[in-house]
């Protein structure tokens, strides 16, 4: 059977047919645009389409002869729609931090335990979308009275490709408006705290479940053949603890733009400092610490210190810095908080202090670097708080280019296996087809 992955992250739209053999790590890949205007962090949507149409063109005759779609999305990317499937807004990343004031104010409005409780969140702001669409419903109610449909991107590309209004259990958890911790579906309290209507929110449906069909005109679009079935599929890193073998305990860590470090369990167990969401099947959760910008730190540094310098060397000047530690900084700290705090309802900001007239962007790149280092650590005592016993084999995936993945786990405590694998979201999606290849 030939499967279809479809991969759509941060910064790039990935595709390729899986059948079992091993992913190749060439998969046609396009990047599209983030727009960064202070807080705001949003995506066009039609750039993210147009990426999708690209990859999948990439793979010509190859994408018409497939069985089965799946997708693995970043979230949340929150977008309203109209009854067309139309997008009436951008796609709001998981990186924006405009609705602060909303948070802070739906918090109130809800409770902070009562809203920790039934969401498995507090309201993050970006992170948990119900932040924006509150912020829409204060800023541009106008455009949620035209919204016949909101949700994030897998809901955004179903309605497109198959006219389907779905979404699964993982990206419902990033909405705040799911209850998380019994997988119970929309929360009517939490609904009312933002003003959303039950009729604009997608149907919760199992990750592995088919959601819909390709329409008629999607395969005209797409160059795909009419009536693929598709899968209601996940969030990327749900995909990737699926490859990871999602047993409760086990620990998956990605190294990218972010760095996102996911315990899988059985208990799950809201609290300040972690996320907490549904895998997206079955009744397992994830335990989530996400560091908001780790390689879109460095090449930030790079960009503004080191713009003469060719990649290699630069990341030559990484590996160095990162074996001489703590002394290559000298006086100089960084809080490494360039994309604010996924866990933080009041944002934070990142900062170099002990800065003085001696100090060279040696060092400064340096405290960058260690403050990443430190922060990968600090996460393992929040998610090591005794309710799910962490096996100490780490399946680890991206970072090997810049070596980011060695400076990321330089300085846990204790001993610890990393497996380094490749391409997990891909390998994770052939894992979520399981159940339909199997007849199931």
């Amino acid at each position: 059977m030939n499967v279809l992955a479809l991969d759509c992250g941060s910064s790039s739209v990935i595709a390729g047919v899986l059948n079992g053999q091993p992913v190749s790590g060439d998969e046609p890949r396009t990047f599209f645009k983030t727009k960064v205007n202070g807080p705001r962090v949003e995506v066009d949507a039609n750039q993210i389409v147009g990426a999708l149409r690209s990859s999948i063109g990439k793979l010509g005759a190859k994408a018409r002869k497939v069985d089965l779609i799946a997708l693995a999305v970043m979230s949340p990317a929150w977008v309203a729609m109209d009854a067309k499937g139309k997008a009436l807004t951008p796609m709001i990343t998981h990186q924006d931090r405009r609705s602060v004031e909303e948070a802070i104010a739906l918090e109130k409005r809800v409770g902070k335990q009562r809203h920790l409780q039934l969401a498995g969140n507090r309201p993050y702001p970006g992170g948990i979308s119900s932040t924006t669409w509150a912020w829409y419903q204060k800023n541009q109610p106008e455009i949620l009275k035209k919204a016949d449909l909101v949700g994030h991107l897998n809901t955004f590309l179903h309605r497109r490709m198959t006219g389907a209004r779905v979404t699964d259990p993982s990206n419902a958890s990033f909405t705040g408006l799911y209850r998380t911790v019994d997988l119970g579906g929309w929360s009517e309290e939490l609904c009312d705290a933002v003003g959303a209507k039950l009729s604009q929110l997608p149907e919760i449906h199992d990750g592995d479940q088919v959601g819909g069909k390709i329409t008629a005109a999607a395969a005209r679009e797409f160059g795909l053949v009419q009536g693929t079935p598709m899968l209601v599929s996940m969030v990327d890193g749900s995909a990737g603890m699926l490859m990871a073998g999602a047993k409760v305990g086990q620990l998956f860590n990605v190294t990218g733009s972010t760095d996102v470090l996911a315990l899988c369990t059985d208990k799950p167990r809201p609290r300040e400092g972690v996320l907490t969401r549904a895998l997206g099947v079955g009744r397992s959760w994830l335990t989530v610490c996400t560091l908001a910008a780790v390689a879109s730190a460095l090449y930030w540094a790079r960009l503004q210190f080191f713009n003469e310098m060719s990649i290699e060397d630069f990341r030559k000047l990484m590996v160095r810095l990162a074996a001489n530690g703590i002394k290559a900084s000298g006086t100089v700290r960084f809080d490494p908080y360039m994309a604010g705090d996924r866990t933080s309802v009041e944002q934070r900001q990142g900062a170099f202090t002990g800065l003085t007239l001696a100090s060279t962007r040696e060092q400064m790149l340096s405290a960058i670097i260690e403050s990443l280092a430190a922060a990968s650590a600090a996460r393992l005592p929040l998610l090591d708080d005794g309710s799910t016993p962490l096996l100490h084999t780490v399946v680890a995936s991206g970072g090997a280019a810049d070596r980011l993945d060695k400076l990321m786990h330089r300085d846990w405590p204790g001993r610890w296996t990393f497996k380094p694998v490749t391409e997990a979201t891909m390998q994770g999606l052939w894992k979520l087809s399981e159940g339909f290849r199997n007849g199931k």
